[in-house]
Formats: C-alpha cells, structure tokens, sequence
C-alpha cells in the first residue's frame, strides 16, 4: 500500500475535474456529515473534527431525531416496530450521525431508554438483548456505543456463531447457514464492543471468523458457485437498516483496519463504477417504510452519505489501514 495522504489530495490527482467541487458539496452539508468528512478525507486536527462533531447533538438531523424521542424514551412507541421510526432505528441513526455519546444530549435520551424501554418480543429490559442475534448485534452496537453494559449479549452472541463464522436469525428455526444480514448485524455489534469496552482474544477471533465468511465470499457470492447471493447488494442503500449491501461490508472492512487484499477487489471495482459525471454516488434502493425525514435528495439522486462511505473505502483499499485515522 502507499504512503498515507490526505484522500482529497489523492482524488484531486485522479480526478481533478471534480474532486475539490465534491468535498465542498459534502462539506456544505449537516455536521452529520461534515465531522466525517474533516476526519476520514480531509484529515483535520482532531479538535476542528471534535468541535464539529459536537453539533451533532444541538443543530441539523441529531437534534431533530432527539427531539421526537418520547417522554417514556420510545420513538416510534416500540422497541423494534414500527420500521423505521422506532426506538432502535433512531438509534442506529444518531450512531451513524455520530452524536457524541458523552454529550448531555445523548446522555439523557439513553438513559430514558435504559430505564424505559423494553423489547417487543417479551419485554425484556432494552440492554439485556432479545433472542435473535441481527437485533442482539444491533443492541450491542447501541450498548457499547452508548456506554451501557451489554456483555451479557455479547457472551451470547458469542455461543451462537455457527460453524461457518458467521450468524443467522434463523438459526433457532433449524438453519444451519450464516446469513450475511445478519452477520454483518453482529460484526458491527462485536467491533463497537471493542471499541468502546475492549475485547478478549475470544470476542476478536469471533469477529475475525465472520469478517473471513464475508471476505471469502468476495463480498457477495456464495462461496459453493460463485454466483451473486442477491443483485439487491450490488445497491448502495443508507441507512442499510437490518439489510446487508457491499458497502455496507466494505466500510466495516475499513473501519476495523482489515487489510485489504485479493478478496476485496472485486467489491472495490463496484464502488468504482458507480459516480456520476460529477463523481458523486447515487442512493440506491431506499428501503421502504416511514422515516422521520429524508437526508438525502431521494433515490437515484446524488447522496452525501454514499459518497462519503465510498470515498473513505477507497481511500482504505489505496493506503491501508495505517492510514485511517485513530
């Protein structure tokens, strides 16, 4: 891999038609975006990148999404339901968005949570976890980001990982196959854990086991004929919600530091083909359901969360993880 730069310099030597107009676009945008923009391509101090980050909470989407959180601590009125406004899809947003969860803001809301709601499958306390391991995976990343304690859920997720290393919310219904939803689900869960609690060598063989399930499938094939598992992955969707895309894979490659390799190829040579003339990434395949509101301009249009997602994979599979910020 080559010597780390900034991406912007890099795309602007490969694409100078476009580059410096793109990183504009994506910074005239919410702090949501704008805070990961300084810290994966442009590479801003780290205190430009805080000071930004921390609007997540006050101003734009972050603030919007905490305000209709209910007094009882729900959105949406469930746990899980309704799709895509309720308590966990809010959530996995405000993760996404990146909301400092040290932020009073964000302190408050989960505490409302943790104290308030529980599951819909049988009311069991919101951190304790459910029974499927792509909501348990979504319940860890949550946890773990927001600093509540979800080792429970952890050890078993753990015990639940199949032979082929990865996960499947069908498993107690007898399948005996990892499913990539829901593996990609519990890897994002097991990563955060990481992150924010630290690990055993157990929990990081885990991790290692199914983002090798994934990487030996190129991503998106199925490993017995090489066929692609489902055209529907080869589209860019955000959120990704409980469905599994290429980069949604990609960008959990690049943010747990995995070496890029042969395996990836592939995948990358996708995301290469999808910008515009302007070089910016369309949203593809909205999932269907109700939304609090849009943060994108709609479907087949040009979206800031494509286009930052992509830009810092390719910004990975060019230097390596040595690369990416700490």
């Amino acid at each position: 891999m080559e010597e780390s730069s900034p991406l912007s310099d890099v795309w602007i030597e490969s694409n100078r038609g476009w580059a410096l107009t793109v990183m504009d676009w994506l910074l005239d945008s919410d702090p949501a975006i704008r805070w990961q923009v300084m810290r994966d391509l442009t590479h801003e101090p780290a205190d430009r990148v805080a000071a930004e980050r921390s609007k997540v909470a006050s101003e734009g989407w972050g603030a919007r999404l905490l305000s209709l959180q209910g007094p009882d601590g729900h959105w949406g009125g469930g746990s899980l339901f309704p799709e895509w406004t309720s308590t966990t899809h809010t959530l996995l947003v405000l993760r996404y968005m990146g909301l400092d969860p040290t932020s009073a803001q964000a302190r408050r809301a989960v505490a409302l949570v943790r104290d308030n709601v529980k599951w819909d499958h049988a009311g069991q306390a919101y951190f304790s976890g459910e029974v499927e391991p792509c909501i348990n995976g979504k319940a860890v990343a949550i946890g773990a980001y927001f600093g509540q304690d979800v080792s429970g859920i952890v050890e078993r997720l753990l015990g639940e990982q199949l032979s082929d290393g990865g996960w499947n919310c069908e498993a107690e219904r007898g399948s005996t196959r990892s499913s990539f939803h829901s593996t990609i689900d519990v890897l994002e869960g097991l990563l955060q854990y990481e992150r924010s609690v630290g690990a055993s060598p157990k929990q990081t063989a885990a991790r290692r086991k199914a983002e090798a399930y994934l990487l030996d499938r190129r991503m998106f094939r199925r490993l017995s004929t090489g066929a692609v598992v489902d055209p529907e992955w080869l589209q860019f969707s955000f959120p990704p919600r409980y469905l599994y895309d290429v980069l949604r894979g990609l960008d959990h490659m690049r943010s747990a530091r995995v070496e890029p390799d042969q395996r990836v190829a592939e995948a990358i040579e996708l995301v290469k083909s999808k910008p515009d003339d302007d070089g910016r990434w369309p949203l593809e395949n909205p999932h269907p359901g109700s939304v609090y509101f849009d943060m994108d301009e709609g479907e087949g249009k040009p979206s800031r969360w494509n286009t930052l997602r992509a830009l810092r994979v390719l910004d990975w599979y060019e230097h390596g993880p040595s690369a990416l910020p700490r």
